[in-house]
């Protein structure tokens, strides 16, 4: 008899894929990264803050509430900062959910959700998404109980980067008054879809955001909760008040103080180098799911021939397989050099 929990023992951990990603022998196109290294205003800002001999106190967070709040459009008030959006789903899902309430995930998406929602024994109710019907709006709602205590909005949803709309997500939220919306919107900049003007009408409402995909730091682990002012104060009294890395907020910090940098690679790869890699898979007649993200599901008819081609090309991209069990590629797109080079590999691998 072990000291945990049975249904703890019973789980598997999730362990993404991450040995041997180096940067300096691979394209990354694997992880949805930012395929280009941040800017020199946020490493010397780390820099200035090691030099400063400040290691050795405790994390003071500043003014980055107030920051993230005149970005996002939202009261100071209505903002937390987090260990990455992980902490975020982590804390709501422990916060608002008790052993043997149900969660409304609909499948694929993020391993995360469902982690946690083993860990808090939940059960999970799984609607699928389909490449013609995108997020099951009306099976989700069917799926709704007395016992549904959260439904998961991935949004664009990982990996098949569907995007369900904002009125459709308000329409959602407001008949379910007393039903948690956690909606992860950690790909917010490309997709430019967000719910966070509604966080007062929607108390139920819970957004989580991260700056590890578009600002480039996931290695630092910053992201940020937005929700109605009560619901953030609640939230308060379950995270830690040092659960967020100093460094974290200063990289995070700089980043808002300079975002061109980041806005001008963003517009490269959601104007010029997404659509590029989609005229050619069109042309290619290669299925592959609308995103609204900067990655695409990719289904060509021998995939897994194709990731081996990729990989001796020094390029990597994550093998998915569909509800079905078909196996799709999800591949991060970067740069238009970057997806030029792709696209070079994928007409030998094809």
């Amino acid at each position: 008899m072990g000291i945990f929990k049975d249904h703890i023992e019973a789980m598997a951990a999730y362990a993404p894929p991450l040995e041997g990603r180096n940067p300096d022998d691979f394209t990354l196109l694997d992880f949805n990264e930012r395929t280009i290294p941040v800017s020199q205003a946020i490493k010397q800002a780390l820099v200035d803050y090691v030099q400063g001999n400040r290691l050795q106190q405790y994390p003071h967070y500043g003014d980055i509430c107030d920051r993230l709040g005149r970005y996002c459009g939202v009261q100071a008030g209505q903002v937390m900062v987090t260990n990455g959006s992980d902490q975020g789903i982590d804390l709501m899902i422990r916060a608002c959910c008790r052993e043997g309430d149900e969660i409304i995930i609909p499948a694929p998406s993020f391993a995360m959700y469902e982690q946690v929602a083993k860990v808090e024994n939940l059960k999970i109710v799984q609607p699928l998404y389909t490449l013609e019907g995108g997020y099951p709006l009306a099976e989700v709602r069917a799926a709704i109980t007395s016992k549904t205590r959260m439904i998961v909005i991935s949004n664009p949803n990982n990996p098949c980067g569907t995007l369900l709309s904002s009125d459709d997500i308000i329409d959602l939220a407001s008949s379910v008054p007393d039903v948690a919306i956690l909606i992860d919107e950690c790909y917010y900049e490309y997709s430019q879809c967000t719910v966070a003007s509604a966080l007062d009408r929607c108390p139920n409402i819970v957004i989580t955001r991260t700056f590890s995909k578009t600002w480039g730091i996931p290695s630092l682990r910053f992201g940020y909760v937005l929700a109605a002012q009560e619901n953030i104060q609640a939230l308060l009294n379950v995270r830690g008040p040092y659960d967020i890395n100093q460094l974290a907020v200063v990289a995070a910090t700089a980043a808002l103080e300079h975002p061109e940098y980041t806005e001008r690679y963003v517009a490269e790869v959601m104007e010029a180098a997404k659509p590029r890699l989609e005229a050619f898979l069109k042309a290619r007649d290669v299925v592959f799911w609308p995103s609204a993200a900067n990655y695409l599901w990719v289904f060509p008819d021998h995939p897994e021939a194709v990731n081996e081609c990729l990989q001796r090309a020094a390029i990597l991209v994550r093998p998915k397989p569909d509800t079905e069990g078909r196996l799709g590629l999800r591949i991060t797109i970067g740069t238009l050099e970057q997806t030029e080079q792709l696209i070079a590999i994928l007409e030998q691998c094809l």
